[in-house]
Parts: C-alpha cells; structure tokens; sequence
C-alpha cells in the first residue's frame, strides 16, 4: 500500500506567536468602532436602527421578513393534504436525536381509520424544547416527511413543564404539507 507524505508547512516566528492574526482582528474591530461613532454601520437602513452599531431594535423589528430559506427554527408535525398524520411512528427521529429531546410511543391505528396501509400510529409524540438543539437531524431521518423545523424563533417559556410540546400542540403549529406523501404512494 502506497502513502503520499503530506510536507507541513513551516511557520515563522510571527507566525508562532499570532502577531499578524492579532493585528488583523484589531484592525477589524477599531473599523467597526469607527463607522459605528460616524453612524455609518453597516446594515443600519435594514434594522431600523439609528447607526450606532447593527443591532435590531427588537420589539418594533422582527425577523419575520428577513429570516433565510434554510432557517432552522422549531420541531413540528404535520398533516397531509387530506388532513391525514404522515407519522407512522417509525422512531427514526426519536433514535437520530442527539439531545434525546424526542419521545415516540406508537400505537395501533384505529380499525375506522383511511389509513390501513400502516402499521403503527403514534399514541404519543412529545418533543421537549429546552433540549432540542435545533440541527435538523430529525426533518432529515423522517421518510414520511412527517416533522418539517418551522420557522418560529420567538420561544418564551415561564414554565419548564410548558417546554414538552405533546402531539396536538405540534400538529397546531405545523399545519397541513403539501406533495407527496410515500405511505399513501400507491406504486410503494
């Protein structure tokens, strides 16, 4: 078996010592304190902020309109088109959770229920928001495209009981999603 030596390279005393990189970051920081006392900052017009400094003057500015696409807000369920849930309690997202914030207990779907094709329905679906980190892990192990991270930011919690958000909560703020569903995929 052949190797290729990787040659590291050398680092000369300033380098060694992280002069340049001070120097660098300082110049950085005194532009900012520059333009801030000139109120010229940047992104002063979008915040509606009055130039000192680009922080947003909260309660009268939201993010509502300047949020991005790949925004990762909060965990929630939703429907299909019909009105159907798309979670068939597979526990992908409970087991791929690295904060263990999801809990899923499944259950046996209702005999008067449209949705034979499954197996299980869950009985329980609870997602604690004081431990969820946000990464998206779930809305990605999901098959059924059944958990989807809104765009919600706002948070605000007065009781630690209020954090575990159960299944009707989660189904409330998630709404219905449209495309294809694959457990009602006829061709599956």
């Amino acid at each position: 078996m052949s190797y290729i030596p990787i040659k590291r390279p050398k680092f000369s005393l300033l380098d060694k010592i992280y002069v340049v990189e001070l120097v660098k970051g300082l110049v950085r920081t005194f532009k900012h304190l520059a333009l801030s006392v000139l109120r010229r900052s940047r992104g002063k017009d979008d915040f509606n902020a009055q130039g000192i400094g680009v922080c947003m003057q909260f309660p009268e500015t939201r993010w509502d309109e300047r949020l991005p696409e790949y925004y990762r807000g909060a965990p929630t369920l939703v429907r299909g088109e019909d009105g159907r849930e798309r979670c068939v309690s597979c526990q992908l997202c409970e087991f791929i959770c690295p904060a263990r914030a999801i809990k899923v207990v499944p259950g046996p779907v209702s005999a008067d229920s449209a949705c034979q094709k499954q197996e299980k329905a869950p009985a329980e679906f609870e997602i604690d928001m004081l431990r969820c980190i946000y990464c998206g892990m779930c809305q990605e192990a999901c098959p059924e495209q059944a958990i989807f991270l809104s765009k919600e930011y706002l948070i605000t919690l007065t009781d630690r009981s209020k954090s575990v958000r159960d299944k009707e909560t989660l189904y409330r703020l998630g709404g219905t999603r449209k495309g294809l569903v694959n457990k009602w995929n006829q061709h599956k």
